[in-house]
């Protein structure tokens, strides 16, 4: 225990690019089934699976009673069945600056890597004891949450991954008194070659909107000043590119909404009108495409639903939006775990699947 707080108490010292160490002992993050690793070792020349190679589904999410991420997998994209049974396999209380974790988003990269970001923030942290004030600096004057830091994981197995806690604010003090970092997305920039992290950010407590900026190689801390994306005033955006032309869904008074460019880092031209068909108030949606099909689900957090749910419709062509209902209320299913929040998807090979299913004894149901 000593050596983990110890291991927080550097990081919070030390921030930006130095941060980027282990938070934890493999032995500790073992437990879940986890491991943390200083260096990744991926297979030789690994490259990004194809379409004809990917057999099922990853998806990770989190809940705010633990402040911790989750890992559910299925072979069909309907039916999840979560690795651990309900329980976190990233423990935000080892991984986090602020000893909590939310909003995860997996995506692949071109060298077949999972790359997993998430914000560092824990709401809660003044009731479990992380901290004396509701908040790690004035609500009034930064608003709600203010976190600056974002965990930035990469792994080839989804069980051994290299973390960092990467302060924002730290790295780049030119941009100013940074408000928040919420809800970080990677996306592949074929024209840069390299890995776009996108995410909401404000200055103190005005308004936030989107920015991005590329990651190392390792993805560990950011090569690029973070960059505003779009002008539209929005936060959670989830980019999905389909034949050259970029799909951007967005969030905006608690709504989901669409716009598309051809170019991943400008030209977004918004579409008029809700996308989501929910008549309370969501957020975080998600893009995956159902594999053998010309179907894309778009997934979002229905986090005024009382309970809470994660909602989904399914397109093919981004104009129509076709209500697939809650989970466990219509056509999607979470087999062990209910009431998940703000998540994401991406597809697995065969041999990621069994070796996930081994690693963790899961039993998926026949599909």
């Amino acid at each position: 225990m000593l050596r983990l707080l110890l291991a927080g108490l550097i990081a919070a010292i030390l921030g930006g690019h130095a941060a980027a160490q282990p938070a934890t002992s493999p032995e500790k993050a073992a437990d879940p089934g986890v491991v943390i690793v200083p260096k990744l070792e991926g297979p030789p020349r690994a490259k990004a699976p194809s379409e004809k190679d990917f057999a099922g589904y990853a998806m990770v999410y989190f809940k705010d009673e633990t402040h911790g991420a989750y890992l559910a997998v299925s072979r069909d994209g309907y039916s999840f069945t979560d690795v651990n049974d309900g329980d976190p396999v990233f423990l935000g209380e080892h991984l986090a600056e602020q000893h909590g974790v939310r909003d995860p988003h997996i995506a692949r990269g071109p060298d077949g890597a999972f790359y997993l970001a998430m914000t560092d923030l824990h709401i809660y942290g003044d009731r479990k004891g992380f901290r004396s004030e509701r908040w790690q600096r004035p609500e009034d004057a930064y608003g709600w949450g203010n976190n600056r830091a974002l965990v930035l994981m990469k792994s080839h197995d989804l069980i051994h991954w290299t973390h960092a806690v990467y302060r924002v604010d730290s790295a780049f003090p030119e941009l100013g008194d940074i408000g928040c970092t919420w809800a970080p997305q990677t996306i592949y920039d074929p024209a840069e070659g390299k890995m776009m992290v996108y995410f909401t950010m404000r200055f103190r407590n005005g308004a936030p909107n989107i920015y991005y900026a590329y990651a190392n190689d390792d993805f560990t801390a950011f090569e690029s000043t973070p960059q505003r994306l779009t002008d539209i005033d929005c936060i959670d955006a989830d980019i999905a590119v389909v034949d050259g032309v970029y799909h951007m869904h967005y969030v905006a008074g608690g709504k989901v909404y669409y716009a598309k460019s051809d170019r991943l880092d400008q030209g977004y031209v918004a579409r008029p009108g809700r996308i989501d068909p929910e008549r309370v108030s969501t957020e975080a949606p998600n893009v995956f495409r159902r594999l053998d099909t010309g179907a894309y689900v778009l997934m979002y957090d229905v986090y005024a639903g009382r309970p809470n749910n994660m909602g989904f419709s399914e397109t093919t062509d981004f104009e129509h939006y076709t209500h697939l209902g809650r989970f466990n209320e219509g056509v999607m299913k979470g087999v062990n775990f209910e009431r998940p929040k703000h998540g994401a998807v991406t597809h697995l090979t065969e041999s990621e699947l069994a070796a996930v299913v081994e690693h963790w004894g899961v039993s998926l149901k026949a599909e």
